[in-house]
């Protein structure tokens, strides 16, 4: 390290209130003096902290009433109050993070899900009701707004994580168990990390830092006092902490924010093509040096993917520069992209590595979904059935290469309800003819048939059926 580069960095960390770590991580040695041994977060958590608040809701839960409430003879005999039982009244608690002066919090979506009142506590003690301006179970995000009446809260500006590594000290802020404010500190242990059953998007950073109940929606802060991502969830055993933190990455953190701040209605970007992970069996036989990237398999017609240039066997290997290891991290990546721009996409085809342009946009609703239901007498009678197209996939978190006829709801004692039809069903084929569009559809049923053949798709299954009039 030259001279001119190690006063550089001192200057930069003495900016941040880091001053006293330069030595320890310029050389490797034992600290010279008192003032090192005493390093300490202090100056970092009074910067961020004030941007952390408590959240506590409240929900009225219904109790059910006794079978014999209304039962006139046990009225006269126990009285008119017999079997009703009172509502209950349901608390939780959870944290959030000032991202706007003027009263933006992020929190997680399972903090305020059902919530009847949300009150935020901030970090002066003050109490005040929140309004929820956007929710996104998709990504287990929610944006609240409170009513500063002109004063400017304190914040945190969000950073891009895409330059978070592994083994930087992080600071996880937020009110476990609901004693209160509390900081903890650990590292990066992981990035890109898949966790099943807590979002859509199962990419998250994971931390050492302890997180327990009561944490979610809380800050995860990086050196230089820039939020890096929303604490989530937990890996425990015994419902404590065990070392094991995952995060929502700031990047889609303030692309929910700014879907918030602009209409409150969130449009993912779409892409239109589908892979698989790349093995070392595949990565040796595309001639590649390891086995990173995302192997394309199929191509949705004139979707960005598609118009981009893409094709079946191409292998993505980054977006935008940054390295895209298997598809769950290319859903994501994608996930984070604002619309009306492009991305640059580096490909290898054939064993020559390419850059394409990919444009920015929201999935179409083509066709239309045209919800109907379906009457009459025939075997679909009872359906209420919609166009399959990538919005209304996209919106109900089913994948977006399908087409055909979807199943909404199916009426009890209806003749669909018998031949076994289930909601989430796709209706691909009817009588040997592809169905597209609800109008095709229709002009089957209207055909008559007294022998129909049906073929649905299931879980990803192609279930086919023959039914006798």
């Amino acid at each position: 390290m030259t001279q001119v580069t190690k006063i550089v960095v001192m200057a930069l960390l003495f900016c941040a209130g880091l001053g006293p770590y330069y030595s320890a991580w310029g050389e490797n040695r034992l600290p010279g003096s008192r003032e090192e041994i005493r390093l300490s977060y202090a100056p970092l958590v009074r910067k961020v902290a004030p941007a952390v608040v408590n959240i506590y809701t409240k929900r009225v839960v219904q109790r059910r009433q006794s079978l014999f409430a209304n039962d006139p003879f046990f009225r006269q005999f126990f009285g008119e109050e017999f079997g009703v039982r009172p509502n209950r009244l349901q608390n939780s608690l959870g944290s959030g993070v000032i991202v706007r002066p003027e009263g933006i919090i992020v929190t997680n979506h399972h903090v305020i899900d059902k919530a009847d009142q949300i009150t935020v506590v901030l970090s002066d003690r003050r109490e005040l009701d929140a309004k929820l301006i956007l929710m996104d179970d998709k990504t287990d995000l929610a944006i609240l707004r409170v009513d500063t009446r002109g004063e400017p809260l304190p914040f945190l500006k969000v950073s891009n994580s895409d330059e978070l590594e592994v083994g930087d000290l992080v600071l996880a802020i937020g009110n476990p168990f609901g004693v209160g404010q509390t900081v903890t500190s650990g590292i990066v242990s992981a990035l890109a990390r898949a966790a099943e059953g807590i979002s859509d998007f199962s990419f998250f950073i994971q931390t050492d830092a302890s997180i327990n109940p009561g944490n979610s929606g809380g800050a995860l802060v990086a050196m230089d006092g820039r939020l890096i991502g929303i604490n989530t969830a937990i890996f425990s055993k015994s419902g404590g902490s065990m070392g094991i933190g995952f995060a929502i990455p700031a990047n889609m953190v303030a692309r929910v924010v700014d879907s918030a701040l602009h209409g409150a209605i969130i449009i993912r970007p779409w892409f239109g093509a589908i892979g698989q992970e790349v093995t070392t069996d595949l990565a040796a036989s595309l001639g590649l040096r390891r086995p990173v990237g995302v192997l394309i398999s199929e191509l949705y017609p004139d979707s960005p993917a598609a118009r981009a240039g893409l094709q079946p066997g191409d292998v993505i290997v980054e977006l935008d520069r940054r390295e895209v290891a298997e598809p769950k991290a290319l859903r994501f990546k994608v996930a984070t992209l604002t619309i009306g721009g492009t991305a640059s996409l580096t490909i290898i085809r054939r064993g020559q590595r390419r850059t394409l342009k990919l444009p920015i946009e929201p999935p179409p609703e083509v066709p239309k979904r045209n919800i109907t239901k379906l009457a009459g007498r025939h075997y679909l009678a009872g359906a209420t059935v919609a166009n399959l197209s990538p919005a209304l996939a996209e919106e109900l978190s089913i994948d977006v290469m399908l087409r055909g006829v979807l199943v909404l709801t199916v009426a009890r004692r209806s003749q669909a309800r018998r031949i076994g039809l289930q909601p989430g069903d796709t209706i691909v084929r009817l009588n040997g003819t592809t169905l597209d569009t609800i109008k095709i559809l229709k002009t089957v049923i209207n055909r008559g048939a007294r022998r129909w053949t049906i073929a649905i798709r299931r879980d990803g299954k192609i279930i086919t059926a023959r039914i006798d009039g």
